[in-house]
């Protein structure tokens, strides 16, 4: 069951999303409460799972990986051992940052990155079309990032 989130909860979950490294006293300035109280919601929020963690949001492009693709996967069949042994493939390719199974068209959305565009064809045709079970995939490469992370 979802919890429910009043306007300060989303003012914390706002400001550690853009700086999951702000201290408790700054964050509790920030959203106007005192540094307690404060630190009682940011706990809540994480024993509900709210807050899923905290990590560095790392730059592809500062690490030589300056192409990111979407790739649109379609499997031969739509079976569960078929999927799950995508999954598992996909899950040893260090340049698939992410992935969703999606309902509709097709079978799995993949986020990838790759060091230019050559690269992103030789790691399509050498890596994501060897898997057995692939049909076919289309690539969508997106030209401008408009927005980052946020909450309603």
């Amino acid at each position: 069951m979802p919890m429910t989130l009043d306007a300060i909860d989303r003012r914390i979950l706002r400001v550690l999303q853009q700086d999951g490294r702000c201290p408790n006293n700054e964050l509790a300035r920030r959203v106007g409460l005192s540094p307690s109280p404060c630190l009682r919601r940011v706990r809540i929020l994480e024993e509900n799972g709210v807050i899923d963690g905290y990590g560095a949001v790392v730059d592809p492009g500062k690490l030589g990986y300056g192409v990111t693709a979407f790739v649109r996967i379609w499997l031969t069949g739509e079976d569960e051992r078929q999927s799950e042994h995508f999954v598992n493939e996909i899950g040893k390719l260090s340049h698939v940052i992410e992935a969703h199974v999606l309902a509709g068209d097709c079978d799995f959305l993949l986020r990838v990155v790759a060091e230019d565009l050559s690269g992103l064809r030789r790691f399509q045709s050498e890596c994501l079309a060897r898997i057995k079970g692939v049909r076919s995939m289309k690539t969508d490469i997106p030209l401008l990032r408009v927005k980052k992370v946020g909450l309603p």
